[in-house]
């Protein structure tokens, strides 16, 4: 079968669950794989990739900005509401490439064009759990939630089929959605957990989180801190930057105590596999929020919003994090098999009835 992937630039959850599907499909498939951003970068050096454009969220004080996000990608929107000349070339390559169906991780350009074209469309990304689940949210994220989640579908254009991968469980709302478990990548299987003693810090967007208070409460930690996202490298009093790379992150992942990180899905459930305690540090979205409520209910770390992390609550928090490490081996899963297999069975289902439909569309057109 021939697949078109799509993946969403911003941040690394979105390429590292689209690199360990995509190389497993394509041992029996022929993919083509489509990203712009960070995940185009991430990408590169595993996978045929070509490069598209991307959203992304701007910041302003440490927290994000719906006003200045829509302002910058303001172009990029108008493109894809009026099939604009970058989702013309999408749908050319599209031509080209001939897939027989489309998944498309939080990438719009690929379901604007493949709606245009009639391919088939898989949604396959953590986001869809707030639109396609029921789950659980304080009625001010509910309402505060209702941009993005229209944002979402807007951009997503009603796909046939929706996956969605959490480390924690969620019930679908109607049929053609499932639920599975992280994605967890074949260098994280690889790694062998050992308990070190540094704490591995993560943040998204790092030049737009790290505040004076942030790096203060990293420097109080009371341990060597190893910190990603912030693109530098070198040392100021305990804390090592890191600069990217996923080698490295993955071994300094498995060799820590603990992780102290914006709360995306990807990672959390990578730190599970790997039996870290987490300190989650939400994003101001209802997505990462939502993320770091679960972290606490599933018993595998704590939660602290980001204006008021301190060395205090890194501390304490580490003073309990061997009771958190137990439950975290005791309820992490992988779905990747799971993943491939359905994907699988959908693409060639949703493939054999496109092209039913066209052979339909072909015998009814007068001669």
């Amino acid at each position: 079968m021939r697949i078109a992937y799509g993946v969403h630039g911003y941040s690394r959850g979105h390429a590292t669950r689209a690199l360990s599907v995509a190389q497993a499909l394509g041992r029996r498939h022929e993919i083509q794989v489509f990203a712009g951003g960070d995940a185009h970068d991430i990408l590169r050096g595993h996978l045929d990739v070509e490069h598209i454009p991307s959203l992304g969220f701007s910041y302003r004080d440490g927290r994000r900005s719906n006003w200045q996000t829509l302002r910058h990608n303001w172009p990029r929107l108008l493109d894809l509401a009026t099939g604009g000349p970058s989702v013309r070339a999408m749908r050319e390559r599209l031509e080209q490439f001939q897939p027989d169906a489309i998944i498309s991780d939080a990438e719009p350009w690929t379901q604007a064009a493949g709606r245009a074209l009639g391919v088939p469309r898989i949604a396959f990304d953590h986001f869809g759990i707030l639109v396609h689940c029921d789950v659980r949210l304080p009625l001010g994220d509910w309402l505060k939630g209702l941009f993005d989640r229209c944002a979402y579908r807007w951009l997503m254009r009603s796909p046939e089929r929706v996956l969605v991968s959490s480390f924690f469980k969620a019930a679908a709302r109607r049929p053609g959605v499932d639920v599975i478990g992280p994605i967890v990548r074949e260098e994280v299987r690889r790694q062998r957990p050992a308990d070190g003693e540094h704490v591995l810090a993560y943040f998204n967007q790092g030049s737009a989180q790290l505040s004076a208070s942030v790096l203060d409460a990293l420097q109080g930690a009371g341990t060597r801190v190893l910190l990603y996202g912030t693109g530098e490298t070198g040392q100021s009093d305990n804390i090592t930057y890191r600069p990217p790379g996923v080698a490295a992150f993955l071994e300094d992942l498995a060799s820590c105590r603990a992780v102290v990180s914006t709360a995306g899905n990807q990672l959390v459930g990578e730190a599970m596999v790997l039996g870290k305690p987490l300190l989650v540090v939400p994003e101001s979205t209802v997505e990462q929020r939502l993320n770091a409520r679960e972290v606490v209910a599933l018993g595998i770390g704590e939660q602290v919003a980001m204006n008021r992390l301190s060395a205090p609550v890194i501390r304490d928090f580490l003073s309990r994090v061997d009771g958190y490490a137990e439950r975290c081996r005791s309820q992490a899963h992988d779905g990747r098999a799971q993943a491939v297999e359905i994907l699988e069975r959908w693409v060639a289902e949703l493939g054999e009835r496109a092209s039913r439909l066209r052979v339909g569309v072909r015998q009814r057109v007068p001669a």
